[in-house]
């Protein structure tokens, strides 16, 4: 297992269309894969979601609720024989006016790494190729300093939202 300090350390970044792939140095072999396209396993997500201390949801409503985002973001930890997802974020909304983000969740072992921050650079760059103006995103009061950092204009009273203007 690769330790995050080390996954900090050798993280390079490759696009390719709508996937982008993330590749450790060829020492490591470890390559993670971005895709709005790739099926989401929802047994998978919702051990994702476990992980980062989430509560479960009903399966049904998961599935009904994907089926109606507007974007749904995966990242998975490549491996040929079992990739294994390890980041997610989905986005609601009208796709030219307003987009909401939800459910931004990075695997603890994989947190550290800038795989957040990319995660949402990836996110907000397919929202601006959709020509959305403006996205809110709803989150932990614990987690708010992470949007702050990204340059979120977060809620006065620093309770739960922040805003994104794709100027």
């Amino acid at each position: 297992m690769t330790s995050t300090s080390s996954l900090t350390q050798e993280i390079l970044v490759h696009s390719y269309g709508k996937e982008a792939r993330i590749c450790e140095t060829a020492n490591t072999q470890l390559s993670l894969v971005f895709s709005q396209s790739r099926p989401m396993d929802l047994v998978e997500l919702e051990q994702l979601l476990e992980a980062v201390g989430w509560s479960r949801r009903p399966v049904r409503r998961v599935r009904k609720a994907l089926d109606n985002s507007l974007l749904r973001v995966g990242l998975w930890r490549h491996d040929p024989r079992i990739p294994r997802l390890v980041g997610f974020a989905r986005c609601t909304g009208d796709g030219v006016l307003e987009a909401t983000i939800w459910d931004v969740a990075v695997h603890p072992l994989y947190q550290g790494a800038g795989l957040g921050r990319q995660l949402m650079d990836y996110i907000l760059e397919a929202l601006r190729e959709m020509g959305t103006e403006r996205a809110t995103l709803f989150a932990d009061p614990g987690v708010l300093p992470f949007y702050d950092r990204l340059g979120w204009d977060l809620e006065p009273n620093g309770h739960r939202c922040g805003f994104w203007y794709s100027n």
